[in-house]
């Protein structure tokens, strides 16, 4: 015997599944695959390191599966797949939680404990949920390699990093300034514009319109509008807009004449405050277009220090120099310096309402107002960030926009609008990049430069290093690289390392070189994988880690850094908000996992819009339903195979082999065949074009499709009831397309199809440990017909129609019709459908089928079904005249024109078969009268429901087989088990009555069940009862199951029964070793030992006499 496992009647995904991840982790199977494959051409994939300071959520889940279903495809698919995990350990994130548990307010703060102190801190905290993340992604089935992983803040790492960092040197592509940034008070450091824009709120501020007065004429005033009145003590421009009218008011409460005027420029005004007066060509009035009138007064307030516009404008117009000392009183908390000695030490936003009313004492303050709007804060402390100048050093990206763009065009991504639209047109406005942070715990900046800043030496390597200074170097870090000193080659001295450090995006960006610790290793195995073949991340990453990626590959290589890309979009809680812990809108993730599985979960994420870029509002009832629509009609068809397959073993002694079975020439069989390789051609196609969210829509309709149209329609035949051949061409047929898809599915479902792989391997001859060390299955072209696919195709469609007609009418499929038609123009959809008359009429219970091109025989006309939204869009007003048109003037003669041309001239205007569907519709013939029907596009069909007293008895007759076989599944009997059934029909002179007695030998002979008409006599108690309504009649239901007339020996394991006859035919069981090894065969229960007791709990003697237990009924004790 083959030896398959009996597979339970229920089971738990997220149960069986912990078993699979045990048995991969004790068998270490994930790393077996890996050495199995590294003789294969390789396939490299760049993991995107996420911080380990926070646990795994639903992003990183969805980021996690993407990326584990394309690793896994790749490597079935015949490459070498290596997939370290990364971490990201360096910069704020991991600052900030430090600066919180130590109480740290600013730097200051830092360097009274020292660098060392501080970092060391940090490096204990890094990789706090590390342990978290691996237990996570390893419950989630992802396989990747924890032990050989690459951590940001590892010297190898670090000295990759300085290597990237010098090379742009060499090139000249860095350099030293100021610019504004976002900047983040409640963390002291500057952001990057990605980072600025995660995190936007709607916030009132002050928003106040501030007379400034001209130098020539103290009483008027050139008023301006602002929502920042801290900004005002740093003011040192006003703009006006070149083409604007401007005009000149009076105020009532102001004795003062209000200037406006059109590009008048050179007027000069008085300063608000002192505190920089004597800065040279400021305190004038500029012009420039990006004013605008849609807020404020026309007149826009310049701090060139406090923005970015306002920088620029103020370089442009000579109000400022790049070079000179920077104009910003505030410090790295927000507070004010001692420039200005007003508000010294106050926060800045604190300071607004201490301004205003300076302001007002001054009479310079117009009008105060408040304006709510929408404002950026800090990702981290939440705190609202500042627009603040800070030195920095720079990469130049703008002068690599037209290479940037290049490079781009080369890549694929899926979806491509965000590539060529979203990512583009952020490349064409690139700007060059601060990527110095004023913190501590990160890779430091390799740069030793004089005092002057003169002597500038970029550091390559940790060798450069060391023989430069004459110092051991262990690590990169700041407590170790910010004491060293190289000695200057023009003689200025000593050069010491600039204090910044690297902005942690650089680190990400360079993990493609860093990961290898390239050029110092692995030089040959990194240059001849460049770029990856994927990499995977959320849209959020456009700005984020694509982007540093590509800066980087293109100023180091002038190449992409990858070739494919998936770019998934959010996930959001189910009310379309952001997930958020504090407002617990989302189901804990690992709680999904441990309650529908994680093959659920995965398959749930990527059959969604956010595998298209789009956002999915995450619904808990989403992954049910794939549970219930998906997995469980999958597991039903793999238990049903199983149970037929021992079925046909004990029947026939003969070992199921399915190689041994070939396609047959029954059409179900070709046609599930067909279909399934088909399946397999446009799987492998579309996971080719990385295109996920194609593929899992078919795969996981395939099993609907496989349980009610082949199971359902060859049920008889796998059961062996049409005889021993058919019997083995439909389970030969079945098992091949149930292993081809098991196969198929892995990468998306690995843990439930090593689950099947395990039992299936059984029949199937392979050897592998796992199915993931096998190759994907390639379609077999040899048993694609698509005629047959198409034949079939026909009959589900004509099924479903009459279906949809019963649940409607509300006839139930025990009920048989007299008569269905189908009417269709094509001759071949109508030849197709009455190939299959057997299947269509059994599956319908329907006794005929009648087929017709002739609609106007049976009262059909055809019906123009305009789409309002595609004709509204294009035809604007016309659209109502072409409808009404459409539906209550056309003739039948133009929509069969259309059905021909596939165009339509309505009113002027040629229509399409997209604009414009055609239906039938029924006339309601006299011929046709008792006929209902339903259509489609193409395709009407017409059901006789009028009632016939002779189907309406085969219907009730029906009704109770069914009911009795019901009632022996409950009662837990197989189809050799003895039973008889007491029924009793209530009124005795109901319709249904009569038609029991006068069927009742049809019913036994149906069920295999004695029936005996009225209740049953008092004494034993029934096995199993009944009790339901049949029309307008009762019908109740008593089973006996007749154990005691078994003259073999019942054995009970659990909910299991095995009967087993002590002498059938030419053998006899001798011993009682014989019996165990009947149980164990039946019960496949090889493994471990096993006894058996009384119904009195007593043990069973080994050495008793086997016929003394005929008619007994014994306890499997395992």
């Amino acid at each position: 015997m083959s030896g398959l496992n009996t597979v339970p009647d229920n089971i738990n995904f997220a149960s069986e599944e912990k078993k699979i991840a045990q048995k991969w982790k004790d068998e270490d199977t994930f790393m077996k695959s890996v050495e199995l494959s590294k003789d294969r051409p390789r396939f490299t994939f760049y993991d995107g390191p996420p911080f380990a300071t926070g646990l795994p959520h639903y992003g990183h889940m969805l980021t996690s599966t993407i990326k584990d279903v394309v690793g896994r495809w790749a490597h079935q698919n015949g490459h070498y797949v290596e997939r370290r995990f990364g971490w990201d350990t360096h910069g704020l994130p991991v600052e900030f939680e430090i600066d919180k548990m130590l109480g740290i307010t600013g730097p200051s703060d830092v360097h009274k404990m020292g660098i060392a102190n501080y970092n060391a801190e940090c490096r204990k905290i890094v990789m706090r949920y590390s342990q978290e993340w691996e237990v996570t992604m390893g419950r989630l089935g992802r396989w990747v390699d924890f032990k050989n992983d690459y951590k940001t803040l590892y010297p190898w790492f670090m000295e990759s990093v300085w290597w990237a960092f010098s090379e742009l040197h060499k090139k000249g592509l860095v350099y030293r300034g100021v610019k504004v940034m976002p900047y983040s008070t409640g963390c002291s450091t500057p952001l990057s514009n990605f980072e600025a824009g995660q995190n936007y709120k709607d916030v009132v501020d002050p928003a106040v319109f501030v007379g400034f007065r001209t130098v020539e004429n103290p009483n008027r005033l050139l008023v301006a509008w602002t929502t920042t009145p801290w900004t005002l003590p740093s003011n040192l421009a006003l703009v006006v807009h070149p083409e604007m009218q401007y005009v000149v008011a009076r105020i009532k409460q102001l004795p003062l004449n209000m200037l406006c005027w059109k590009s008048d420029l050179g007027i000069k005004y008085e300063p608000l405050f002192p505190y920089f007066r004597e800065q040279p060509n400021a305190f004038r009035v500029l012009n420039d277009t990006f004013v605008t009138s849609d807020s404020g007064t026309g007149i826009v307030h310049q701090a060139p220090y406090f923005g970015e516009i306002d920088f620029q404008v103020c370089v442009n117009n000579g109000v400022i120099a790049r070079d000179q000392k920077m104009i910003c009183p505030v410090d790295e908390k927000g507070k004010y310096t001692a420039e200005v000695k007003e508000f010294e030490g106050v926060y800045v936003k604190d300071a607004d309402k201490l301004i205003m009313k300076k302001l007002k004492e001054m009479g310079n303050l117009v009008r105060q107002a408040e304006c709510r709007h929408s404002y950026p804060f800090c990702w981290r402390s939440d705190t609202p960030l500042l627009y603040k100048a800070v030195p920095s050093w720079f990469i130049r990206v703008e002068t690599l926009v037209p290479k940037l763009l290049a490079n781009n065009d080369e890549t694929y991504w899926v979806p491509s609008f965000v590539k060529d639209k979203r990512f583009a047109n952020w490349l064409r406005d690139a700007r060059d990049w601060a990527v110095s942070r004023n913190r501590f715990w990160g890779t430091p900046i390799n740069l030793w430069t004089s005092e002057d800043g003169e002597e500038v030496v970029a550091i390559s390597s940790i060798a450069e290093l060391e023989e430069l200074s004459g110092q051991k170097i262990t690590d990169l870090h700041r407590e170790s690289v910010d004491n060293i000193t190289i000695p200057s080659k023009s003689g200025k001295g000593v050069l010491r390392r600039v204090s910044e450090v690297f902005d942690c995006w650089f680190e990400s960006g360079s993990m493609p070189y860093a990961q290898n610790h390239y050029p110092f290793e692995n030089r040959k195995t990194f240059e001849d994988n460049f770029p990856a073949d994927f990499i995977a991340e959320g849209i959020d990453q456009t700005r984020g880690w694509f982007y540093t990626l590509l800066v980087l590959s293109t100023a180091l290589f002038n190449k992409p850094p990858f070739k494919n890309l998936i770019c998934n979009g959010l996930v959001l809680a189910a009310d379309g908000q952001k997930m958020s812990k504090s407002k617990k809108n989302y189901p804990d993730p690992i709680g999904i996992i441990e309650k529908y599985g994680a093959d659920a979960l995965r398959l749930y994420l990527i059959n969604s819009p956010v595998v298209r870029g789009e956002n999915l509002r995450f619904r808990e009832e989403g992954v049910r339903d794939l549970l219930k629509d998906v997995f469980l009609p999958w597991f039903n068809a793999y238990r049903f195979f199983v149970q037929n397959v021992q079925l046909y073993e004990h029947e026939t002694g003969n070992t199921f082999e399915m190689n041994n079975f070939k396609t047959s020439d029954n059409v179900m069989d070709k046609w599930v065949e067909s279909f399934t390789n088909s399946l397999v051609s446009f799987v492998r196609k579309e996971m080719d074009a990385y295109r996920l969210y194609a593929v899992v829509g078919p795969l996981t309709k395939f099993f609907d499709t496989l349980t009610n149209i082949y199971i359902r329609l060859n049920r008889k035949r796998i059961k062996g009831d049409l005889g021993l051949e058919d019997q083995q061409n439909a389970l030969g047929a079945l098992g091949r397309v149930i292993t081809l898809i098991v196969r198929l599915m892995a990468p998306f479902t690995p843990f439930f199809s090593e689950y099947m792989y395990q039992n299936l391997k059984k029949v199937i001859g392979t050897k592998e440990e796992s199915v993931h060390f096998l190759l994907l299955p390639k379609a077999d072209e040899n048993v694609i017909d698509e005629t047959v696919e198409r034949r079939v195709e026909a009959m589900r469609n004509v099924i479903d129609l009459v279906r949809l007609v019963r649940d409607r009418e509300g006839i139930a499929v025990k009920y048989p019709l007299k008569e269905m038609i189908v009417i269709n123009r094509d001759s071949q959809y109508l030849e197709d459908v009455k190939s299959l008359e057997a299947y269509v009429l059994l599956e319908l219970n329907v006794r005929k089928l009648t087929v017709s091109q002739d609609k106007n025989k049976y009262g059909i006309s055809l019906k123009a079904e305009p789409n309002f939204k595609l004709l509204g869009a294009r035809l604007k007003g016309e659209q109502k005249k072409v409808a009404d048109y459409l539906k209550n003037k056309i003739s039948e003669a133009e929509l069969e024109k259309f059905l021909a041309d596939g165009k339509l001239t309505v009113l002027g205007h040629e229509l399409s078969s997209e604009e414009v569907a055609v239906s039938y519709a029924s006339g309601g013939d006299s011929a046709t009268h008792g006929y209902k029907t339903h259509s489609d596009a193409k395709t009407i069909v017409m059901v006789d429901t009028t009632e016939d007293e002779s189907l309406v008895e085969e219907g009730l007759c029906r009704e109770v087989t069914n009911r009795i076989q019901r009632l022996r599944k409950q009662a837990k009997l197989v189809s050799t088990d003895v039973a008889f059934v007491n029924l009793l029909v209530t009124p005795e002179n109901s319709q249904l009555a009569q038609v029991v007695a006068a069927n009742l030998a049809n019913i036994e002979a149906a069920t295999g069940t004695p029936v005996k008409i009225g209740k049953p006599a008092d004494g034993k108690p029934p096995t199993a009862t009944n009790k339901s309504a049949v029309k307008d009649a009762e019908v109740e239901l008593w089973l006996f199951a007749e154990g005691d007339s078994f003259d073999g020996i019942t054995i009970l394991d659990g909910s299991k029964k095995v009967r087993v006859q002590i002498e059938a035919g030419n053998e006899k069981l001798n011993t009682f070793a014989d019996l165990l090894y009947h149980i164990r065969s039946s019960l496949d229960l090889w493994n471990g030992k096993i006894s058996l007791k009384n119904s009195d709990g007593s043990a069973v003697v080994p050495t008793s006499n086997l016929s003394s237990f005929s008619g007994k009924t014994l306890q499997l004790v395992k």
